[in-house]
């Protein structure tokens, strides 16, 4: 690792996701395909780069956006953004607008011609493919998304941080340590298992009926873990409350399985790939012919001066 080096891990669906709903849908190809979502995308890599300069930079890929192991464990996760119409033994197709399902293959097909890292692994979320990229980094790492289940990898000791975009790419937030302390009255080590006490919507995922962020975060701060709550809870010994006490126990089923839901896998083996952050594009001519038929205009010259280093 040289002096200054700093990888950039992008949440690339919360990107683009971002980019398909923010950006209006009139920014078209010639031939009428809608290309917001992959000029959103390209323009909110090239800010990114600009104002931190990342020497390494990813694009994390839901090559699994709800993974079976998971749904095994917990029926209901992301159960609300399945396309029920589907049909066959696993209709778990995301529900994704259609206009933004046929820019993936755009958006795909720009990353390879710029030479920026891309990189999933089958069965797995790209919560988990960053997990594993930010752990043992071995250099400061910023991790870019809207999902606060992220929240769970800040480490200020290991310099990893998360670039929170959920007011937007231009207002996004820089969590730390102290930030996450701030909003939710626990230690970033412990947010996965505030998550899990509490639960989201957002995810499918029930929590423990009547436990909020604040008895969660009062529970954890007494007791330390979930483990250690849900030991208390059923020692008639220890000191939690008759209110608490009840609720852990009619939860105990779901909080056998949820932390291993919620948990960001930190673990996998992404073989190996070159997460340098290109300098220049991998494949010009790709670039040239990738704006022509897309028309990428001022996305295509901003993203080559951003990677760059240029102005």
């Amino acid at each position: 690792m040289a002096s200054g080096d700093r990888l950039m891990l992008l949440d690339t669906a919360s990107l683009y996701f971002r980019a398909f709903f923010g950006v209006p849908d009139s920014v078209k190809a010639p031939d009428g395909t809608p290309v917001n979502a992959v000029r959103g995308l390209m323009d909110f890599i090239s800010r990114l780069v600009g104002e931190y300069d990342p020497s390494h930079l990813v694009c994390c890929w839901d090559d699994d956006w709800r993974p079976q192991w998971r749904v095994d464990l917990i029926p209901s996760y992301k159960a609300h953004r399945v396309v029920t119409e589907v049909p066959g033994p696993r209709p778990d197709v995301e529900e994704v607008p259609d206009p933004l399902e046929a820019q993936i293959p755009i958006i795909v097909d720009v990353l390879e011609a710029f030479g920026i890292a891309r990189i999933g692994h089958p069965e797995m979320e790209a919560d988990d493919v960053i997990g594993t990229l930010a752990t043992g980094a071995g250099m400061p790492v910023d991790i870019v998304t809207g999902d606060r289940d992220l929240f769970q990898l800040v480490d200020d000791e290991a310099a990893v941080r998360v670039l929170y975009v959920a007011r937007g790419v231009s207002k996004h937030e820089r969590v730390d340590n102290a930030w996450v302390r701030h909003k939710y009255g626990v230690d970033a080590r412990h947010y996965a298992d505030l998550a899990t006490l509490r639960g989201d919507a957002s995810d499918g995922l029930p929590g423990v009926a009547g436990v909020g962020d604040k008895t969660a975060a009062t529970l954890l701060n007494r007791f330390g873990s979930i483990d250690a709550v849900v030991a208390a809870a059923s020692d008639p010994e220890s000191d939690m409350g008759p209110g608490p006490r009840g609720k852990i126990k009619a939860a105990l089923d779901y909080l056998d399985v949820a932390p291993e839901v919620v948990a960001v896998r930190r673990d996998l083996d992404l073989g190996s790939s070159d997460l340098a952050r290109p300098r220049t594009p991998a494949d010009h001519d790709a670039v040239v012919a990738l704006d022509e038929r897309w028309d990428l205009g001022s996305s295509a010259v901003r993203l080559v001066q951003a990677l760059s280093g240029s102005d």
